[in-house]
C-alpha cells in the first residue's frame, strides 16, 4: 500500500513539474502546436540505414540546419538537397506566408521531428506532409521547379449553407476569383493572398490562396484555377473546405483564420498612419498577454482531458471534416444531379446490368465522357462500410488492369460508383452470352488471362498496399475498346499488413462456385483464395462454360479433371476456339488452371509464379493435384455454398476509412 502510494506520488509531482514547465514556456512566448492534416508517402521504400536513409536524415535534422543555412529562402520557401547521385536526398519546406518566423521555425520542427522519427512516411523514398502553417516536400529524385498536379486532397466541412446558398456560392466564386488574380498579379504578391467577401452585413467569407513561389505566376494560375473549378463538385453549398495540392493550394471558411496580412478581394485595404500602427501594436500586447493567460489555462484542461481520455480518442479528427483522398484532379465527389443528368435520371434504356449490390447505368456527361454509374441499392448487402471500402481502394489503386474510380457520389440514401465506361461490357457476357462472340479468339482470351493474371499480382505483391479481392469472377472483370481486362467490385475487399499471410472472418462473402474450401468451410482467406477464383475464371474462359453449367457432368472442375487425366482436354475448348488456338499455350492454361484449384492452398502458386508461367514457357510446371470440389474430404462436408447476403450483418473490411477516425 506504500508503494503505491509513494507511485502516486511520484505521479503527481510529475505532473505538477509538467504544468510548470509549460507555464513558464508560455510566460516567455506563445507558440500554438502546429496542427498536421494529412500525409502522401509514395516511391517505394528505403533500406534501413542507406545511404539515402543518412544523406534524408542530415538534409532534415534541424540541429544540423541545413535548411536553415544552405538554402534558398523566398518568402518562407525554402529548398536544399544534401548528398551526391544516386543518394541524393531532396527537399523544400513552405510555410504560410501570413505567420511569423518563428511560427514558421516552429512547424519546420514538428514536420522534420515526425519524419525523422517515422512518424510520418516511415522508410518512404518520397513524402509530402501537410500541417495547417506548413508543407515540406522530401524525394531521392529531384522536383524543383516542376509544377506537380497530383496527389490532391480535398478536406471538407460538411455543414452546408442553410440560405441563399447560390448567392454564397456565387459570392465565393468571385472570391477565389479574385484571389487568383491578386497572387500572380506581380512579383510583390509572392503567389499568395487572403481576402474576404461580404456575404451580408454582418457575415463574410475568408479565403488563401498560396502557390510554392520557385514556380511561374502562370504556372501557378494554372494550378489553382485547376483546384478551384473543382469547387463545384467538392464543396460548393458548404461552410468551409480546403484543397492540398503539392504545388498550390487554397482554403475558404466564414471564419479569420489567418494572420493579419489581408487583402480584400473587394476593396483593397489603404495603408495605415504610424498612429494607428503604434494603437495596433499597444492591442497586439494586451492581447497576447490575455492569450497567454488563455492558453495556460487551456493547456491544463487538456492535461487533465488526457488523463481521462485514451489514445485513441486523442487522435480523433474534427467532427466536421471528412477528407476525401483523391488521386488527381478528374477524380473527385460528384454532384448527385449531374449523375442524374447524364443517366436521363437512370432510366432503364441506359441500364448495363444488375450486380449483386444494384444496378450498373451508362451515362454521359456534359463534356461527353461516357461513364458507368453503379448505383447500390437501398436495401443490398454492400453497406456504407463496403461503399468506402471499395471507393479507398480504388483511389490508392492504380494498374492498368483495374478498373479506373472517376469518382463517387454521397446523397442522403444515394450512393453511386462512378467508373469509366467499359464498351465491351463484362466479361461474363462475352464467353457465356446467349449470342456467339465469335470475335473473342483464342489470342484475346490469352491477353485477358495475361492481364487479370498482372491485376492480381499488383494486388497482392506490386502496389503499396496488399490486397485480398475476395470476389474475383468473370462478372467482376471489365474488358475497355482494346479488350483489355479490367479487375472491379473491391466492395468485398480485404487490406493485408505486407508480412500478413492469413486471416479468418465469420462472414463468408463471395459467389458460388469461386470460393476456396477453407474460405467457404473455416473462414479462413489469404492471397490463394484468389489464386482458387483465378483457376475457376481461367478454366471458364478456355472452356466457356460456367463452374455450375447444368450441361456438364458434375462441376466444371471435376469436368476438367475427367478430361485432363484421359488425355482429351481439348476436347472441352468453347466452340469458338476448336479451330482457332495454340495448343501449346490451351494446354499451358488448362495445367494452370488445375494448379490454381488445388485442394490444399500451399499447393496453389502465387501470382507472381503464375505470371512467370503464362510468359515463360521454359518454367517447368509441377504436377496438379486432385481439384478442390473433386476431392472426397470435401465432397463429404457438410456445408452450404453460397454469399452471405444478409444486410444485418457487418463487413469485416479492414481498410483505411474513406472518412476520419
Amino acid at each position: 500500500m506504500k508503494m503505491k502510494t509513494e507511485k502516486n506520488m511520484k505521479l503527481r509531482m510529475r505532473y505538477c513539474l509538467l504544468i510548470i514547465l509549460i507555464i513558464n514556456y508560455y510566460s516567455v512566448c506563445i507558440f500554438a502546436e502546429p496542427v498536421f492534416l494529412r500525409e502522401y508517402c509514395s516511391g517505394g521504400n528505403y533500406t534501413a540505414n542507406s545511404t539515402y536513409q543518412s544523406n534524408l536524415n542530415l538534409l532534415l535534422s534541424s540541429s544540423l540546419t541545413v535548411f536553415r543555412s544552405v538554402v534558398s529562402i523566398v518568402n518562407e520557401h525554402r529548398s536544399a538537397s544534401y548528398g551526391s547521385e544516386p543518394d541524393s536526398a531532396y527537399g523544400s519546406y513552405q510555410c504560410r506566408s501570413d505567420l511569423t518566423s518563428k511560427d514558421c521555425e516552429g512547424c519546420f520542427d514538428s514536420v522534420t521531428g515526425d519524419i525523422l522519427n517515422s512518424i510520418r512516411c516511415p522508410n518512404s523514398r518520397q513524402g509530402i506532409v501537410w500541417y495547417e502553417e506548413c508543407i515540406l516536400r522530401y524525394s531521392n529524385e529531384s522536383f524543383i521547379p516542376v509544377v506537380q498536379e497530383k496527389p490532391v486532397f480535398y478536406i471538407v466541412n460538411e455543414t452546408k449553407v442553410t440560405s441563399n446558398r447560390d448567392e454564397f456560392n456565387k459570392t465565393l466564386a468571385g472570391l477565389m476569383d479574385e484571389l487568383v488574380r491578386e497572387s500572380t498579379a506581380s512579383e510583390d504578391s509572392h503567389q499568395f493572398a487572403t481576402g474576404e467577401a461580404n456575404l451580408t452585413e454582418s457575415r463574410k467569407i475568408y479565403g488563401l490562396v498560396q502557390c510554392t513561389p520557385d514556380i511561374l505566376s502562370s504556372d501557378c494560375r494554372n494550378c489553382l484555377n485547376r483546384v478551384v473549378r473543382n469547387l463545384s463538385v467538392c464543396c460548393l453549398g458548404k461552410v468551409g473546405a480546403r484543397v492540398l495540392n503539392p504545388t498550390c493550394n487554397f482554403r475558404y471558411e466564414l471564419h479569420p483564420f489567418y494572420e493579419s496580412k489581408v487583402m480584400n478581394a473587394t476593396a483593397p485595404q489603404s495603408s495605415l498612419p504610424t498612429s494607428t500602427n503604434a494603437k495596433r501594436k499597444n492591442s497586439s500586447g494586451k492581447f497576447a498577454i490575455i492569450m497567454a493567460v488563455l492558453s495556460v489555462i487551456a493547456v491544463l484542461c487538456i492535461i487533465a482531458i488526457w488523463c481521462l481520455c485514451s489514445r485513441k480518442a486523442s487522435r480523433k479528427t474534427k467532427k466536421f471534416d471528412k477528407i476525401y483522398e483523391i488521386q488527381s484532379a478528374e477524380s473527385v465527389q460528384f454532384n448527385f444531379d449531374s449523375i442524374k443528368a447524364a443517366t436521363d435520371n437512370f432510366s432503364t434504356a441506359n441500364k448495363l446490368g444488375e450486380g449483386g449490390f444494384g444496378p450498373v447505368y451508362k451515362g454521359t456527361l456534359s463534356d461527353a465522357q461516357e461513364i458507368a454509374v453503379k448505383r447500390l441499392s437501398k436495401n443490398s448487402g454492400q453497406g456504407e462500410v463496403e461503399f468506402k471500402n471499395e471507393v479507398v481502394l480504388l483511389v490508392k489503386l492504380q494498374h492498368r488492369n483495374l478498373v479506373k474510380l472517376l469518382g463517387f457520389c454521397l446523397d442522403g440514401q444515394e450512393r453511386l460508383l462512378v467508373y469509366n465506361f467499359m464498351p465491351n461490357s463484362s466479361l461474363d457476357r462475352l464467353i457465356f452470352g446467349p449470342v456467339p462472340r465469335t470475335h473473342l479468339d483464342w489470342k484475346k482470351r490469352y491477353k485477358i488471362i495475361g492481364g487479370i493474371a498482372r491485376g492480381l499480382l499488383y494486388l497482392h505483391e506490386d502496389s503499396r498496399l496488399k490486397i485480398i479481392h475476395r470476389d474475383l469472377k468473370a462478372s467482376n472483370v471489365l474488358l475497355d475498346a482494346d479488350m483489355n481486362p479490367k479487375i472491379a467490385d473491391f466492395g468485398m475487399a480485404r487490406l493485408f499488413k505486407v508480412d500478413q499471410t492469413q486471416a479468418s472472418t465469420n462472414r463468408i462473402v463471395g459467389t458460388y462456385g469461386y470460393m476456396a474450401p477453407e474460405y467457404a468451410m473455416h473462414g479462413k482467406f489469404s492471397d490463394k483464395t484468389d489464386v482458387f477464383s483465378f483457376g475457376v475464371l481461367v478454366l471458364e474462359i478456355i472452356i466457356g462454360k460456367k463452374i455450375n453449367d447444368p450441361a456438364i457432368s458434375g462441376d466444371l472442375l471435376s469436368y476438367t479433371w475427367r478430361h485432363w487425366n484421359n488425355g482429351t482436354a481439348l476436347e472441352m475448348l468453347s466452340s469458338n476456339l476448336k479451330d482457332n488456338h495454340s495448343e501449346s499455350e490451351v494446354m499451358r492454361c488448362i495445367h494452370i488452371g488445375l494448379l490454381c484449384v488445388q485442394e490444399n492452398a500451399a499447393d496453389r502458386p502465387t501470382m507472381a509464379k503464375i505470371v512467370l508461367m503464362l510468359n515463360n514457357y521454359s518454367t517447368n510446371l509441377p504436377v496438379p493435384s486432385v481439384p478442390a470440389l473433386f476431392s472426397h474430404s470435401f465432397k463429404n462436408h457438410d456445408f452450404t455454398w453460397g454469399a452471405n447476403t444478409d444486410p444485418s450483418s457487418v463487413n469485416e473490411a479492414s481498410i483505411t476509412e474513406l472518412f476520419p477516425r
